[in-house]
């Protein structure tokens, strides 16, 4: 209900140039998620939106224009085609299925860098793995570009390696002379093998979830966390077992067990620094007591009603802390957010996924 009323507000603001949810599948990947999975569910959870949306009796060129993705990119070689596979998929599904226009069928999506890639062991090696995994997402089309620091393994990055993490992107960018032609791996037989192999799949997974009762059904049943584990899993036992070489942890290991690794300053916040912001939260509720009781009183009544929760909440974080705000919304989530019910969005999204898989 929250993200409907969040692209309602947009919709009646006629905000455009500002995305109003990113449908991220970096946490996915992050807790060991193979590619095929990352893009399958994201890409699912998309639709879903979607649906939800169009429920509400908003119009698909609207909201689609609003919305953005956010993958991992690792060091499998889907990875490659991530981005071509989730545009081709939405473009055909917002066309063919909800006669969305052009600009609505253009999907934009952010990359980061794999934190999971990283490994604490020669460390100074992470920043190759990020390179490359830099260099694919850029060949690959992303709109935006994250890349992670080397150290991020182990701590908070630093200064200096958040530089060097800047400093990929900029090298690619402005020495690396292929980047400077856009997509230059179009074309290639790999590319579009894995292309259609990687969309394949994805559309194989939308099956398996359109037969649990699409995506919300899915998860009542613990499908995307079951597949997510088992995933972890099988990589965390190659890893060990070798079959999957990961040079410096696995495989090629510093033959010179007497070095000393670097140290590493670990980022902590200081007991001083965590009562600063306890004592700038408590004086900012004092100084807004009066009103912020009033702001979530109004919060609750319009949760109550059915009204748009996020024009209210607008105003009520003017003068309420984050704590107030969230344990308002937690008191009457479960009471009052149920204009769309689970099994008539359950519903919708089983016959869209079914529609998606039959218009593609």
């Amino acid at each position: 209900r929250m993200m409907a009323d969040i692209q309602e507000w947009f919709i009646e603001q006629k905000v455009r140039n500002f995305y109003s949810v990113s449908i991220s599948g970096y946490h996915i990947a992050e807790a060991g998620a193979n590619p095929i999975s990352q893009l399958a569910f994201t890409l699912a959870n998309g639709f879903t939106y979607v649906e939800a949306y169009l429920a509400r009796g908003m119009d698909i060129d609207d909201f689609a224009p609003n919305l953005s993705f956010f993958f991992s990119n690792g060091m499998d070689p889907e990875y490659s085609v991530i981005g071509r596979v989730a545009r081709r998929v939405w473009a055909v599904a917002m066309k063919e299925k909800y006669g969305a226009n052009d600009r609505s069928q253009k999907l934009k999506y952010h990359v980061q860098t794999s934190g999971r890639s990283l490994h604490a062991q020669e460390m100074d090696f992470n920043d190759i793995r990020t390179t490359l995994q830099a260099l694919i997402a850029i060949y690959d089309n992303a709109n935006s570009l994250h890349t992670n620091a080397f150290d991020e393994a182990v701590t908070t990055p630093t200064d200096e390696s958040v530089r060097r993490a800047l400093a990929i992107q900029l090298i690619i960018n402005r020495e690396w002379g292929l980047a400077m032609n856009e997509n230059p791996l179009q074309g290639s037989f790999i590319i579009d093998e894995l292309t259609d192999l990687v969309e394949q799949a994805v559309l194989a997974e939308f099956d398996a979830i359109n037969e649990r009762g699409g995506v919300l059904g899915a998860m009542e049943t613990g499908y995307q966390r079951g597949r997510i584990q088992d995933e972890s899993m099988l990589y965390e036992h190659r890893k060990h077992d070798g079959s999957i070489p990961i040079v410096g942890v696995n495989t090629f290991r510093n033959p010179n067990t007497d070095v000393t690794p670097p140290t590493v300053e670990l980022a902590r916040a200081t007991e001083h620094e965590k009562q600063s912001q306890l004592d700038r939260v408590h004086a900012y509720n004092a100084a807004h007591s009066s009103e912020a009781d009033a702001a979530i009183a109004r919060l609750k009544e319009a949760a109550v009603r059915g009204d748009n929760v996020f024009a209210v909440l607008m105003e009520a974080a003017r003068v309420c802390s984050l704590q107030q705000v969230t344990e308002a919304a937690s008191m009457r989530t479960a009471k009052t957010f149920s204009p769309l019910t689970a099994d008539s969005l359950r519903r919708a999204m089983a016959a869209s996924a079914s529609a998606v898989c039959d218009a593609l």
